[in-house]
């Protein structure tokens, strides 16, 4: 942390010395060019003030990535005014006898840099790089898909609607039976659920009530078995 408070001190420091010295040989430049009093103290800030402004809408500029050689133009000049004033007081220049030619330029500098300094403060401020605009999101998300309904048990299912009506010229093949009725005339639960559920499967197909003999024959039951079956249909 001190390290850091002393390069900021010195650079500070360095600043102010060679502003001092700077406004310095312009004061004393624009004194010898016949610009006394107060006007002989404006120079030097007139051209300061340029520099600075200069600088920084030309880092404005440069920041926003648009082109900066308007602020750019006006740095250059003012730089040349201050190190011009400075070279001038080194000694090359007779400061009791001015050329004419520089009392036209010191006399000349307060409308160029009126005109300057009007031009860095009505160019359009930019705001920076226009930040990059957020595209929506796409939803990766799948689409909702509901449930699948579980497939009922097929054993839970009456059998495909068929025709409980024998066709004569196509015989039927009986179907398995777990087993054979114990006595003639009676039915166990099971053999008694199936042929209800055929019944009601005939009834809700054709609007019809089922033929007993037709359910006996699609349960795989002898003939004497019909009026079991038609007991409990």
């Amino acid at each position: 942390m001190r390290a850091q408070l002393a390069r900021v001190d010195a650079v500070i420091v360095q600043a102010v010395i060679a502003g001092a010295l700077s406004f310095s040989h312009l004061h004393d430049l624009a004194d010898a060019a016949g610009q006394g009093g107060w006007k002989a103290w404006a120079y030097p800030v007139s051209v300061d003030l340029l520099l600075v402004a200069a600088w920084r809408r030309m880092r404005e500029q440069q920041r926003a990535g648009q082109p900066a050689g308007g602020p750019r133009l006006w740095f250059l000049i003012a730089l040349a005014a201050s190190l011009g004033a400075n070279i001038a007081t080194a000694g090359l220049l007779d400061l009791d006898d001015v050329p004419a030619s520089l009392r036209v330029v010191v006399a000349g500098w307060p409308a160029v840099a009126f005109f300057g300094g009007t031009l860095l403060a009505h160019t359009p401020r930019t705001q920076g790089a226009p930040a990059a605009t957020a595209t929506p999101e796409t939803d990766t998300e799948p689409a909702h898909v509901p449930a699948a309904v579980d497939a009922p048990d097929r054993d839970a299912l009456p059998a495909p609607a068929a025709d409980l009506h024998p066709d004569p010229e196509s015989p039927t093949t009986p179907e398995p039976v777990a087993a054979a009725p114990a006595l003639a005339g009676t039915l166990p639960p099971a053999l008694i659920d199936r042929a209800q559920a055929l019944a009601e499967q005939h009834r809700a197909t054709t609007g019809l009530a089922a033929d007993p003999d037709a359910v006996r024959a699609r349960l795989g039951l002898p003939p004497s078995m019909t009026a079991a079956v038609a007991a409990h249909l």
